[in-house]
């Protein structure tokens, strides 16, 4: 995979890109390091003033076969934009990097036209462009600029690409209540276990008797089973009163387009 190549003004196309050899040395030889860096530099511009604002869509919804086209502004910056792909719990990958005077973009490793381009329709609006979608092409997209009056990398928020397929089965779920050591603590934990995943990207959501939930859940990395499809586990960390109270707990799982809802609570339970 491509390495990330901060702080360095847009070159010709046919010039030749200088890394910095210590920040390839640390991010090749420790992909979650490169992770952790990514999202600092995803969360910490925001609060550095005088930094441009990378603007992009929060999420688009594609139907198989058709074109995805995600468009990123780079705000007062007049400079390259950089595209980069992440599935749920994966390490970000290079798509691709296009500056306005160039004929065409530079591509990361395993990437390259025509399923993926770029165009410009001024010196800081850029547009990445997916042809023929597919569902293996869901996750979220992030653009990204180097912002070089304030020496800083920016990245959007990420567009997060839901690619729908009617031919795709849906994924089969299970909830799985707390073992018999963890109810007798004062936190317990269910597992939602999700398998026969046509992709490694789905959205996972915990509702407590019909309300979202985000503290106590975590989703784990996708992970690819010998059939070729995928399988993930989220957990959601409750307080014990709040399993003893018989409370409605919904695992919620979008894939493809496809929701399958699965609910649990302690007085079905065995």
């Amino acid at each position: 995979m491509m390495m990330m190549m901060f702080g360095e003004a847009p070159p010709s196309s046919s010039s030749s890109v200088s890394y910095s050899s210590s920040l390839i040395s640390l991010l090749t030889s420790h992909t979650d390091i490169m992770l952790i860096i990514f999202i600092i530099f995803i969360i910490t511009p925001s609060c550095v003033s005088g930094v441009t604002v990378v603007t992009q869509p929060s999420e688009l919804t594609v139907n198989k076969g058709n074109k995805a086209t995600i468009n990123c502004n780079l705000g007062s910056v007049e400079n390259d934009a950089r595209w980069y792909k992440q599935i749920s719990g994966g390490v970000p990958q290079y798509v691709l990097r296009h500056y306005h005077g160039w004929s065409s973009p530079s591509y990361g490793s395993g990437f390259s036209a025509p399923k993926f381009t770029s165009t410009s329709s001024s010196k800081s609006d850029y547009s990445l462009i997916i042809n023929n979608v597919d569902v293996r092409d869901s996750a979220v997209y992030y653009c990204h600029t180097w912002d070089d009056s304030a020496k800083e990398n920016v990245f959007g928020q990420g567009t997060k690409l839901i690619v729908t397929d009617s031919g795709v089965s849906p994924p089969v779920v299970k909830i799985f209540p707390p073992s018999s050591e963890d109810v007798s603590s004062s936190k317990v934990t269910l597992v939602c276990l999700i398998n026969d995943m046509s992709v490694g990207f789905v959205d996972v959501s915990w509702f407590v008797n019909g309300n979202s939930v985000t503290d106590g859940v975590f989703t784990g990395s996708a992970e690819q089973q010998p059939n070729e499809k995928f399988k993930l586990s989220s957990y959601l960390t409750i307080e014990r009163s709040e399993w003893e109270k018989d409370k409605d707990l919904t695992c919620k799982v979008t894939a493809a387009g496809k929701i399958t809802n699965t609910k649990i609570k302690k007085s079905e339970c065995n």
